[in-house]
C-alpha cells in the first residue's frame, strides 16, 4: 500500500502528487487493471518477458 506522510506546511495538492507519483511506482494501479479480468496464460508470459525485457534495458543503460 502505498504511503505518503504530510511534511511540515505542505498543501494538499503536493502530497496528493507525491501520492499519485508512488502509486504509480509501486504499480498500484496497473496491477488493479491486470486483476480486473481473466487473462490467458500465453498473455501472461508475453507481459513477464515484456516487463523483464524492460528492467533489463533500464539497468543496462
Amino acid at each position: 500500500m502505498a504511503e505518503v506522510k504530510l511534511e511540515k506546511e505542505e498543501n494538499f495538492d503536493s502530497l496528493l502528487r507525491r501520492f499519485t507519483k508512488r502509486v504509480q511506482q509501486e504499480g498500484i494501479l496497473s496491477e488493479f487493471r491486470r486483476r480486473g479480468y481473466f487473462e490467458k496464460p500465453s498473455v501472461k508470459r508475453k507481459r513477464k518477458r515484456a516487463m523483464k525485457k524492460r528492467q533489463t534495458m533500464r539497468h543496462v543503460t
